[in-house]
């Protein structure tokens, strides 16, 4: 049995830090573990231009630990009106590395996104001609479609014309949550990708309702079918490059949570390498597991892989179930209160404390 695994450093190429107060509790878990991360735009106001992109990336650095390496990757919010001439000017500067498109409604603080795909074609032609990849939140937000069938939907009716339409355009579909999915990913051009969280590879849809509702399953996209669930297992931990780590960590108080109206988003940072290195474990997989988690990422966007090495050790951990945050709120963490078979050595202690 396996007690050790040593692996390049990876990257998590999904991250919600949120900001203010929030950001300075959460970023340590990510920075703990991950070199660079991909740092979701979605805040009230959105970012929406380069100089927003600056100005939250400054914010970020400052609250880093000291001594940290960690490289925040910052991304646009795509909307109706994003202007070409910047996307593509804070991408050839190394300012901003994607643009993020979320369907209007479609998931937390998405009431900005995009209305109509078509009234972004002339970004998405910029975008394809200087090589600025476009990240996607892969559903329609139709009421007539039921919620669980939202992500096939998208992919039959504007991601696959989108990709025809413009061939050249780097795309990674996020948070990828179905077979079709996952088919559509396998069968496509190079350039396309996407990117699998660590809870859709552990429960499916009955998480949701065991008991009663839960509001601490509950993201977005939702969680599927267990078809669908084994479908991810096997994309993850197939070694096909075109599948690698993104943990859609999604911070939100316990209060937003559990409301009667709760938010979407799990706080999966702090055990997110260890619940991928089970599921790898578990799928008897765990040499293919460095690929997900550190070589895949950086092929599929040119950059090059980390220097420096990550431990994971076999050493059953009690998870924390919650991370304080100032005026007595609170995040939960995504299975917290549980033990978790895999720890991080060489994270730091605040986050070691949790993970």
């Amino acid at each position: 049995m396996t007690e050790t695994i040593t692996i390049r450093r990876p990257d998590d190429w999904h991250v919600h830090l949120r900001d203010g107060a929030m950001l300075k509790a959460v970023l340590p878990f990510t920075a703990a573990q991950f070199g660079r991360a991909i740092i979701m735009p979605n805040l009230v106001p959105p970012v929406t231009t380069t100089a927003m992109a600056d100005a939250y990336r400054e914010r970020i650095m400052a609250a880093l630990p000291a001594g940290s390496r960690f490289q925040p990757l910052m991304t646009l919010y795509m909307t109706d009106d994003t202007d070409p001439a910047d996307v593509v000017s804070g991408y050839e500067s190394g300012r901003i590395v994607a643009v993020k498109l979320y369907p209007q409604h479609a998931t937390t603080n998405s009431h900005f996104g995009v209305t109509d795909i078509e009234k972004i074609h002339p970004v998405l032609a910029a975008m394809e001609k200087a090589g600025v990849p476009l990240l996607i939140h892969g559903e329609v937000t139709r009421p007539e479609v039921d919620i669980f069938d939202r992500e096939a939907v998208f992919i039959e009716t504007v991601l696959d014309p989108l990709v025809r339409r413009f061939p050249g355009l780097k795309v990674t579909l996020e948070h990828v949550t179905t077979k079709e999915g996952v088919e559509y990913v396998t069968g496509a051009r190079e350039r396309v990708a996407a990117t699998i969280t660590p809870h859709h590879l552990i429960f499916n849809r009955n998480a949701i309702f065991q008991g009663g509702i839960r509001p601490h399953y509950y993201c977005l996209p939702i969680a599927k079918r267990e078809e669908h669930r084994l479908a991810l297992r096997k994309a993850a931990t197939s070694g096909n490059p075109r599948f690698f780590l993104g943990t859609d960590t999604a911070p939100h108080t316990r209060a937003a949570k559990e409301a009667a109206c709760g938010c979407a988003g799990l706080f999966v940072a702090p055990v997110a390498l260890a619940c991928y290195a089970q599921v790898f474990e578990e799928e008897g997989a765990l040499d293919k597991f460095e690929a997900f988690a550190s070589l895949n990422g950086p092929r599929h966007y040119g950059l090059p892989v980390n220097e420096g090495t990550i431990t994971l050790v076999r050493r059953p951990r009690a998870v924390a179930e919650d991370v304080s945050l100032p005026a007595g709120e609170a995040v939960h963490v995504f299975r917290g209160g549980e033990t978790v078979s895999w720890t991080v050595a060489d994270a730091d202690s605040a986050a070691a404390a949790v993970a």
